[in-house]
């Protein structure tokens, strides 16, 4: 007797799978290199992938864009846009306010780009309740010891503002079980680094149990 197995989907459906557009959430404790290898990552394929910028208080440093590495907004300007509800969600981060507003992300969806979103762990957590089909991605430095020099070169701090961030760096590396995927980013392997999170981006892709993004 031939045995007939039931699908839960169409003749059809078994060969044309709906592909949706991702959201991809890359954390990691402060300075393990968040922008560096996001920015790297659409630079490679700016038609595919879409970067969220993050809205915060806090002045740019040297070198940081107006509207490309964030929007620098007053703290009053911040308190209009979580009075709209116009963020994902928000944090008040080392003295400052940081938040994803929610709009950019919707239509980078709806022109059927991958969003990047690069958040602290904190911001990662947040985002995964509201999102439970995000992608969490925890990035790590190499080392400890690598880590605290990274943030040292920066010079963007206080010798006590750079103490709490290597205070803080320590416990957030502590979540790394809370994220579904981590990656090395060693120093002078950027492009190692960029490989694998592609590399999660496509199987996420090939997955038999996508479902949209809904914000």
């Amino acid at each position: 007797m031939d045995i007939i197995l039931e699908s839960p989907v169409s003749q059809e459906e078994l060969y044309v799978r709906k592909n949706h557009p991702l959201l991809i959430v890359i954390s990691g404790p402060s300075g393990v290199g968040k922008d560096t290898l996001a920015h790297m990552l659409i630079s490679m394929n700016p038609e595919q992938y879409y970067f969220v910028v993050t809205a915060t208080t806090r002045p740019p440093r040297e070198g940081e864009v107006h509207g490309k590495d964030y929007f620098f907004v007053t703290t009053d300007e911040f308190a209009e846009m979580i009075e709209s509800d116009e963020l994902l969600e928000h944090a008040f981060v080392y003295n400052d306010y940081k938040g994803i507003p929610k709009q950019q992300i919707r239509d980078a969806l709806n022109s059927q780009k991958d969003v990047i979103m690069r958040v602290d762990v904190q911001g990662a957590a947040t985002v995964k309740k509201l999102v439970p089909n995000a992608i969490l991605i925890f990035l790590t430095p190499s080392t400890e010891d690598d880590l605290v020099k990274r943030l040292v070169e920066r010079k963007s701090e206080t010798s006590e503002g750079l103490n709490l961030r290597i205070a803080t760096a320590r416990q957030e590396m502590k979540r790394l079980v809370e994220f579904d995927y981590f990656v090395v980013n060693a120093e002078g392997q950027q492009e190692r680094a960029v490989d694998q999170i592609r590399s999660i981006i496509q199987a996420a892709h090939c997955r038999i149990d996508q479902e949209p993004v809904i914000l």
